[in-house]
């Protein structure tokens, strides 16, 4: 993943986040062991942010979001969810894979790059369809 701009994550965020990510390090989650150090990484550079005063156009955890890949023009919708929510049939992905640690704390209008199987993945935050602070949801 190339990335150059700020990201942002809600101090809420970062706290479960943290939790989850000691959760997988106590109990020796090998499986998981990559993609919990990349959520790591993305976290440590992430500006934190009273979930209050995070903007409505950021990506935050349960967001849904459209995106557009800028290669083939195919549009998508997911939300970012907890290991345990995540369902790919309903666009639910885990934090922990690459696309949406990708995606956390970036803002409509952001380009993201994600390694796929196939080739670098361009995606465009074309709109945050939900974003749980910018509804009053605090948890």
């Amino acid at each position: 993943m190339i990335r150059q701009t700020a990201i942002y994550v809600t101090k809420t965020d970062r706290e479960r986040l943290g939790n989850m990510i000691e959760f997988a390090r106590d109990h020796n989650d090998r499986a998981n062991f990559r993609y919990v150090n990349n959520l790591e990484r993305e976290l440590k550079r992430a500006e934190v942010i009273p979930s209050a005063e995070i903007p409505p156009d950021v990506v935050t955890m349960r967001s849904q979001v459209r995106l557009k890949d800028l290669d083939t023009g195919d549009e998508n919708v997911y939300s970012i969810v907890f290991p345990s929510e995540a369902n790919y049939d309903e666009g639910k992905i885990s934090i922990l894979a690459p696309l949406a640690t990708a995606l956390l704390g970036y803002k409509r209008g952001d380009v993201v790059e994600v390694k796929a199987p196939s080739r670098q993945r361009r995606l465009l935050i074309s709109e945050i369809l939900y974003q749980p602070e910018s509804m009053g949801n605090f948890d």
